[in-house]
C-alpha cells in the first residue's frame, strides 16, 4: 500500500461509496477507498450450505453485535428499542439486505409546504430522476412501470413473479379496493449484465451465492476497479484530520495488520452510513472543531430515523409455496403513504407483503409465538404453518427529531480503541399511531385474502436497517450539515453521500434514494471541479 496523496478519499465501500466511486473514475483523478470490512466470497454465503438457515443467526447474523466479526464495531443500543443493524465488507449493506427497492415518492421531499412537519429538502423528485434511473440501470432493478404511486419510471427488467404469496394477498387487496403492485427489486428478473437470474431460493438476506441480488460488490465495484480506482479492504478509518486552514487533509486509519497510517487526500467522501458518518464526524476533534468535524451547527449525531416496523402475518388453508422466491420483494401497497389527517398522524407508511419463513425459521418463530408447541403435536403445527403464511410488513415513517441521536460511547470500543457509537432514539407518538393504524390494515388485507389465523406485532426491535438524518443536508449552515450537493458546510473539501444527509425519511427502503443521492454528488462535482471549493 502507497501513502502518496490522493485526489479523492471515499470512506466506505457500501451502496454509496461504491456509486460515488465509480461515477467519479471518469475523471481520472487518483481515487482511493478504504472500507474497514472485507470481500466476501459467494462461495462462502450460508446458501451454499445445508444449514444456512442457522448461520443467519450466526456468522450472518443482521447484528454486529451478535455477528462480533473483528471487522465490525460494538453499538450500543441500551437507550433505543429499536437495534442498529448492518453489515461491513465490501458491498456494505446491500450484502444482507431483501433488495426491496422503491424510491422515495415526489411528496417525501416537500413534507414541510405540504404537511406543516419537519422540513423540505433542498432538492426534489425531478432533480434526482435521471440518476434513480441511471441506478437502476447499473444495478439491475426488476419491476413493472405503471404504479399510479409515482410519476411514469420504467425499471430495466420485467418483475419478480409475484408468487402463491402474491396472488394470494392481491385478491384481498382487490377485494378492498386498495392499492397494490409488484415490488420494484434489486434482483434480476433475467440474465443481465453477466449476472444470472434468480432462482427463486429464498435466503437472500444472508447473501446470494447465484449472484441474482445487485450487491454492489458485484455492480458498481468491479467497473470502478477495472476504471482505475484502488479499494483497500481491511482498513479502519479511525477520524479525519485537517490543516491550518480547517480543510480536511487526509484520514488516520488502522491497516490490516493493525497499524496506525496517514493517508493525505484533498478530498474526503463519507459513506459510512447514517451511524458510522456521525460516529467518524464526532470522533475527529481538533483545535477548529473541539465539537467534532463539520459540527458548527450542532447536529452531527442528531435527527436519527430509522423506520419503526411492525409485521401481520397470515395462515391459510392453501400452501402457498412461501418459502420459495425473494423474501423481501413480492408485491407492495401505498394505501396508507400520503397524508390523510382523519387516520390521526400525519405521513404514511408502506405495506410491503412477503414471503414466509424457511423451515427452521418456521419452526422458530412458531416456537415463539406458542403456535408451534415443543414435543407432541410438534410435526403436526408444523405442518399446518410451513409454507402456508403470508406477512405484510408495515414500514413506517419517522419525522426528525433532535433528541434521538448518535454519540460517542465514552466507555465502549471497536478492536482498535475507536469510540463505539451510543444510541438514544425515543419513538414518536405519531409513529406509534401510524403503526397501529398499519397493523389493523394489515389485518383487514390478510382477512379479505382468506387468512384463517392472523398475528400482529410491533415494533420489531432488530429492525434499525435504514440509519437516516444525522448530518442533513439543507441550504442554511445553521440548520444543517451540508449542502445541497453534499458539501460540508464548515468544510469545503469535505463530502457525505449516505443516509446520514436524508432530511426525512420517507416509509419506504431508503437503498435506492441513498444511491441516487450518491450519484447526484458525484455528478455535481463533477460539474464544479474547476471551483470545487468556492
Amino acid at each position: 500500500m502507497s501513502d502518496e496523496p490522493v485526489d479523492v478519499l471515499i470512506i466506505g465501500a457500501g451502496a454509496s461509496g461504491a456509486a460515488v466511486a465509480w461515477s467519479l473514475a471518469d475523471t481520472r483523478m487518483r481515487i482511493l477507498c478504504l472500507e474497514q470490512g472485507d470481500w466476501v466470497n459467494s462461495a462462502e454465503f450460508p446458501s451454499t450450505k445445508q444449514d444456512w438457515e442457522v448461520q443467519q443467526f450466526k456468522d450472518f447474523n443482521i447484528d454486529p453485535n451478535v455477528r462480533a466479526h473483528d471487522t465490525d464495531y460494538p453499538i450500543n443500543n441500551d437507550n433505543s428499542p429499536i437495534t442498529v443493524v448492518n453489515f461491513n465488507g465490501v458491498g456494505g449493506g446491500t450484502i444482507l439486505y431483501a433488495a426491496h427497492f422503491p424510491r422515495l415518492h415526489p411528496s417525501d421531499f416537500k413534507v414541510k409546504s405540504l404537511d406543516g412537519v419537519a422540513d423540505d429538502w433542498p432538492v426534489d423528485y425531478d432533480q434526482l430522476e435521471p440518476y434513480f434511473a441511471l441506478n437502476d440501470r447499473k444495478m439491475g432493478v426488476s419491476g413493472l412501470s405503471g404504479d399510479p404511486a409515482y410519476p411514469p419510471k420504467q425499471p430495466p427488467l420485467p418483475h419478480i413473479p409475484l408468487g402463491l404469496v402474491g396472488e394470494t394477498v392481491a385478491k384481498g387487496y382487490n377485494k378492498l379496493g386498495w392499492h397494490w403492485w409488484p415490488s420494484d427489486s434489486a434482483i434480476i428478473s433475467q440474465p443481465y449484465e453477466g449476472r444470472d437470474k434468480c432462482l427463486n431460493l429464498g435466503p437472500c438476506m444472508s447473501g446470494c451465492s447465484q449472484g441474482a441480488k445487485s450487491s454492489t460488490d458485484i455492480t458498481y465495484w468491479p467497473e470502478a476497479i477495472r476504471a482505475g480506482v484502488e479499494l483497500r479492504t481491511r482498513c479502519r478509518v479511525r477520524e479525519i484530520t485537517v490543516d491550518d486552514n480547517g480543510m480536511a487533509n487526509g484520514v488516520i486509519y488502522y491497516d490490516p495488520e493493525g497499524n496506525e497510517q496517514h493517508q493525505k487526500a484533498e478530498v474526503v467522501v463519507m459513506a459510512c452510513n447514517g451511524v458510522g458518518t456521525p460516529r467518524i464526524l464526532l470522533n475527529s476533534r481538533s483545535e477548529q472543531f473541539p465539537d467534532g468535524l463539520a459540527n458548527s451547527s450542532g447536529l452531527v449525531g442528531k435527527n436519527l430515523m430509522f423506520h419503526p416496523v411492525g409485521f401481520v402475518q397470515g395462515l391459510f388453508d392453501e400452501r402457498l409455496d412461501s418459502h420459495k422466491g425473494p423474501q423481501g420483494c413480492c408485491i407492495l401497497s401505498k394505501e396508507f403513504y400520503e397524508t390523510d389527517l382523519s387516520r390521526g398522524f400525519v405521513r404514511g407508511y408502506n405495506m410491503q407483503i412477503s414471503r414466509g419463513a424457511g423451515p427452521v425459521g418456521t419452526a422458530l418463530q412458531g416456537l415463539g409465538t406458542g403456535n408451534i408447541p415443543w414435543g407432541p403435536g410438534h410435526h403436526e403445527a408444523f405442518e399446518q404453518r410451513f409454507d402456508h403464511v403470508a406477512s405484510i410488513g408495515i414500514l413506517c415513517e419517522d419525522l426528525p427529531e433532535e433528541h434521538n441521536t448518535v454519540t460517542l460511547d465514552p466507555e465502549l470500543v471497536d478492536s482498535d480503541g475507536i469510540p463505539a457509537p451510543k444510541i438514544s432514539y425515543t419513538m414518536s407518538e405519531n409513529s406509534r399511531k401510524m403503526l397501529e393504524h398499519g397493523l389493523a390494515r394489515g389485518e383487514e388485507a390478510l382477512k379479505a385474502a382468506g387468512a384463517k389465523e392472523i398475528v400482529a406485532g410491533g415494533p420489531l426491535g432488530p429492525a434499525g436497517w435504514h440509519l437516516l438524518g444525522t448530518a442533513r443536508m439543507g441550504d442554511d449552515p445553521k440548520n444543517s450539515v451540508v449542502n445541497s450537493w453534499g458539501r460540508s458546510h464548515d468544510v469545503k473539501n469535505l463530502f457525505i453521500v449516505d443516509g446520514s444527509i436524508f432530511v426525512t425519511a420517507g416509509g419506504l427502503n431508503p437503498t435506492s434514494t441513498i444511491q441516487a443521492l450518491a450519484l447526484y454528488i458525484a455528478d455535481t462535482m463533477k460539474k464544479n471541479l474547476a471551483n470545487l471549493f468556492d
